[in-house]
């Protein structure tokens, strides 16, 4: 069916009904209107007829009297006496009257001897029509109640000629309405089919604006809003096209592998990077990132975004690069209508290959000084060893040579072992360490530096931290860096406190000084190689700076990790977690 159809149909069928249901209704309240009326016109002869028979004791022939009475007010009349006996009855021969059962069991006489006067609408025994009854008591009479009827057939048939009036009208309202349902329809149908067509035209990219008008009415609003939105859209489209191409060239341009993919795990956006660097077929787009990916890192990254796990980037092995170094990066895309997650990988082969020439680098080069810093420190001890010369400097200058020299080869040492560090060359022989003992080894170690600053080593160590699970000379060495960094940085007569305590399967160790505290913002960069702190640490505390970051990378060997913090009333806690193996 049309849409022109469906408005005519619609605005004829409500019309039809409204004008069916007002008819009903019209006939419904006349029938009950002219009954009501009967009902009163009835009461008002029941009571004249009680009033004219009030005090007549005696009454020769009530048939007759019933019958005159009757033609008067042009109604049935019946006179029943107090034990329900129908003495008289205008519309029944007086043969027929012993044969009428008793009357008291009529509601309208039931009600008359109650409260004085009762109306009833039933159908009647002896005349077989709907009857109004009504009965008022008479005083002082032979005859008890008085009682008036009239059978509704006048008024059911003014009714039914009411209603084949209103049956004309309704057939004419019908035509009317017909004919206006179907011009409304027209009208509507043709603004809209307008409408549609410049709908269709603007779907096609054709966005100029129509010949006709809206209209000012609510139609008319809407097409215009509608319009509106439209036009608004065709201006979005033409900049989401735009901003489409330029992120094609940009993905095209970029050495990093960018790879989208959609809440159902299918592949919907990939650069040539990324396609170069997993292999991945021509088809991918569209397709399930697992049917075209060999890379189980890179699928793993991906499926845990998608669940919603946090991911954090990581160098992964790619199946078609073994000799390659690929840091993958994964993002969940949060507040889009398809979800998903991004993948970038960087190629890192290169970086990779400069990194291990400078490891080397700094390996041979401290290998090399190494040898002639050892001979002229022996040199300098054998001076110094020597009975004293005539010039008094000559010893405070061996002095100095000596102190200088031992720094430079300990900072030899240090580059050495961050060396090592960095290639993997260090590994772990874990198992329970005595946490009292260790420290008792690094403050002997430290006995001289701590007497030479009159400060003192405190240990809060908890019952259960009595033993940690880690190597015990790289924990030597985590521990013996701390503590001399904190009798470097703290002042003298201070106390450096060292706390162990357990937390699940893991002991953390803090180490604390009451020095000038370390600002906020170098706080994430302290644990790098030769960073120094500005302001109150430019002094030369007389380490290699690189104690820290040995300490990073040893800590990190086991597995834990540490962090430093400003400490309340002034000074530094380094804290070192080492989860237990395994």
């Amino acid at each position: 069916m049309t849409f022109r159809g469906r408005i005519f149909l619609a605005a004829f069928v409500t019309t039809a009904l409204s004008l069916a249901g007002s008819t009903v209704l019209v006939s419904v309240e006349l029938r009950r209107g002219l009954r009501e009326d009967v009902g009163h016109t009835l009461m008002q002869h029941a009571r004249l007829a009680a009033e004219l028979l009030a005090g007549r004791t005696d009454l020769p022939d009530p048939e007759l009297e019933a019958q005159q009475l009757g033609r008067r007010i042009n109604a049935r009349v019946t006179f029943i006496d107090a034990r329900g006996q129908v003495l008289g009855d205008s519309d029944v021969a007086r043969e027929r009257l012993p044969e009428l059962e008793n009357h008291n069991a009529r509601p309208e006489v039931i009600a008359a001897r109650a409260s004085g006067e009762g109306t009833a609408t039933r159908g009647s025994v002896t005349i077989g029509v709907d009857t109004t009854y009504a009965a008022a008591v008479v005083r002082n009479s032979a005859v008890s109640v008085v009682r008036v009827a009239l059978p509704l057939t006048a008024v059911d048939e003014r009714v039914r000629g009411m209603q084949q009036l209103a049956a004309v009208g309704l057939a004419i309202a019908l035509i009317m309405a017909a004919g206006l349902a179907w011009g409304t329809s027209v009208l509507l149908s043709g603004r809209l089919r307008r409408i549609a067509e410049t709908a269709a035209r603007y779907s096609q990219g054709d966005f100029s604006r129509p010949t006709f008008e809206y209209g000012a009415d609510e139609i008319g609003t809407v097409a215009r809003a509608l319009d509106a939105s439209v036009r608004e859209l065709g201006k979005r489209l033409d900049e989401m096209t735009r901003e489409r191409a330029e992120l094609a060239s940009i993905l095209a341009g970029m050495f990093e592998g960018i790879v989208l993919v959609d809440r159902d795990r299918r592949l919907v956006l990939t650069n040539d990077a990324a396609r170069q660097m997993l292999q991945l077929p021509a088809n991918a787009t569209g397709r399930v990132y697992k049917d075209v990916m060999v890379d189980p890192d890179v699928m793993s990254m991906l499926s845990a975004a998608l669940q919603g796990q946090p991911t954090a980037p990581r160098e992964v092995r790619l199946e078609h690069s073994p000799n390659g170094a690929f840091i993958a990066n994964v993002v969940r895309v949060e507040h889009a209508p398809d979800g998903g997650a991004v993948l970038v990988l960087h190629d890192v082969t290169e970086l990779r290959k400069l990194d291990r020439i400078r490891r080397d680098f700094v390996a041979n080069v401290s290998h090399e000084l190494r040898t002639p810093l050892t001979a002229v420190r022996g040199y300098v001890e054998a001076l110094l060893d020597a009975p004293p010369a005539e010039d008094a400097d000559r010893r405070r200058f061996l002095e100095i040579i000596g102190r200088h020299t031992m720094r430079m080869e300990r900072l030899v040492r240090d580059l050495l072992r961050l060396a090592r560090l960095d290639a993997g060359q260090e590994t772990l022989e874990r198992g329970m360490v005595p946490l009292d003992a260790l420290l008792n080894d690094v403050e002997m170690d430290m006995t001289e530096a701590l007497n030479r600053k009159r400060q003192r080593l405190v240990r809060h160590l908890a019952p259960d931290a009595g033993s940690i699970d880690a190597d015990p000379a790289k924990l030597h060495d985590v521990l013996r860096n701390l503590i001399e960094n904190a009798i470097n940085y703290g002042p003298e007569d201070s106390v450096i406190d060292v706390s162990a305590s357990r937390d699940g399967r893991a002991t953390t160790i803090e180490v604390a000084d009451r020095g000038p505290g370390i600002p906020t913002s170098d706080l994430p960069r302290i644990f790098e190689r030769f960073y120094r702190v500005d302001r109150s640490r430019t002094r030369d505390p007389g380490g290699t700076g690189l104690g820290l970051a040995i300490v990073r990378h040893l800590v990190e060997l086991h597995g834990g990790t540490v962090s430093a913090a400003r400490r309340d009333g002034g000074g530094t806690t380094v804290t070192v977690r080492i989860p237990e193996s395994g």
